[in-house]
């Protein structure tokens, strides 16, 4: 389950808040790596070892949450996982610092007791915003709504910068705040985009909620999380996806995203305005994501038990025709609310991020951006 290796830390590399990039020589002899079942059956490590090279050394990026594992030093020995990188994942293309074993980090001591990613080697025990301790919990304990605020729901990650850029086109002031869900990256650092929108100020911070942690307020559940939005961080907006990467299968019901149906329903069951940003692709090659993704169809048409505004980007042409008709199947459940996109493309090259989803930037499949930013633009017009 687990590829381990062991390496030495050869250089550093340009990082950001909350992880530390290096460049590791990761040994790739049979048996020399870190072998948990005793076999030694790593010797033919895809993706590490160099041609021919039994006994020799090959490097590659390594990633460290300093909060969990402190922060390499070159010379450093770390313990890697090598799992993502050598399936060649293209959000897991690291591999995963461990431990740095002969040089651990000093105890902190923090309050807080909930744990997250439970019962795995690195489990990690955080403040929530909703416990006991929190200075928080007063206002949350009593909290049972987000007072209408418009929550936007999106499948991916990347539809974040562009719901922003589509929210502040027509509400610059507004103040938004991400509910990170936890069917993606559970670490809130892995995000270079919520790192930089936060800088920036154009979001106000994170919410991680679930098994996900590392956000600005750390909550138990997507309901907690978005009161904690509303009633700790004062936000306007919420926009509710998952952390990095995604799950899926290629199969109707397997893949993590139908946790957008059980967002509309909890914003819903909270008293907020759900906003359904849908998927839409000019330019995947795999068809269940052309034109509308079966991954919305499913969760906003199966999933979602609440009525929400189903966001139908106004595009031009037969590839539009064909995002309106796929769309139309979500009518008798929610409201269709089709939104114009002029602007909006100015609006997200204004962003200080390069968007970028499934390795796609705005050149090769401006609509799935341009839909992310109009369920922004219609979410600000119900301010």
């Amino acid at each position: 389950m687990i590829r381990w290796r062991r390496g030495e830390v050869r250089q550093l590399l340009p990082s950001w808040p909350g992880v530390a990039l290096s460049l590791v020589a990761v040994d790739t002899a049979p048996g020399e790596g870190v072998d948990p079942g005793g076999t030694g059956g790593a010797g033919a490590d895809r993706g590490h070892a160099p041609a021919g090279g039994e006994g020799a050394a090959t490097t590659c990026r390594a990633l460290a949450y300093t909060d969990l594992v402190g922060t390499p030093r070159v010379g450093d020995t770390v313990l890697l996982n090598t799992g993502a990188l050598d399936m060649g994942l293209g959000t897991g293309g690291y591999a995963l610092v461990v431990a740095v074993p002969d040089r651990l980090p000093a105890d902190r001591e923090r309050p807080g007791h909930l744990v997250k990613a439970r019962y795995t080697p690195l489990q990690a025990t955080v403040l929530g915003a909703d416990e006991q301790g929190s200075p928080h919990h007063g206002v949350l304990r009593s909290a049972d709504g987000v007072d209408g605020m418009p929550v936007v729901v999106a499948d991916l990650h990347s539809a974040l910068p562009a719901v922003v850029a589509g929210v502040r086109a027509e509400r610059p002031d507004a103040r938004i705040v991400n509910v990170m869900l936890d069917g993606g990256a559970l670490p809130a650092a892995f995000s270079q985009l919520v790192g930089v929108l936060r800088e920036e100020g154009l979001i106000a911070g994170c919410v991680t909620t679930g098994q996900a942690f590392g956000g600005d307020l750390e909550a138990v559940t997507p309901h907690s999380g978005l009161l904690a939005a509303r009633h700790v961080m004062g936000a306007d907006v919420a926009v509710v996806c998952q952390g990095p990467g995604n799950l899926g299968t290629g199969t109707p019901w397997g893949f993590s995203g139908v946790s957008g149906g059980e967002a509309v329903n909890a914003a819903a069951v909270l008293g907020g305005r759900p906003v359904a940003s849908l998927r839409v692709s000019e330019a995947d090659p795999r068809e269940r994501h052309r034109g509308v993704s079966h991954h919305s169809l499913t969760a906003y048409g199966r999933v979602a038990l609440a009525r929400a505004d189903v966001v139908v980007p106004v595009l031009p042409g037969a590839f539009g025709e064909r995002v309106r008709a796929q769309a139309r199947t979500l009518g008798p459940r929610h409201t269709l609310v089709e939104v114009g996109v002029g602007g909006l493309e100015e609006a997200i090259l204004a962003l200080p991020v390069k968007v970028s989803t499934m390795g796609r930037g705005l050149d090769e499949d401006r609509a799935a951006f341009l839909s992310a930013a109009a369920a922004g633009r219609h979410a600000a017009a119900l301010l």
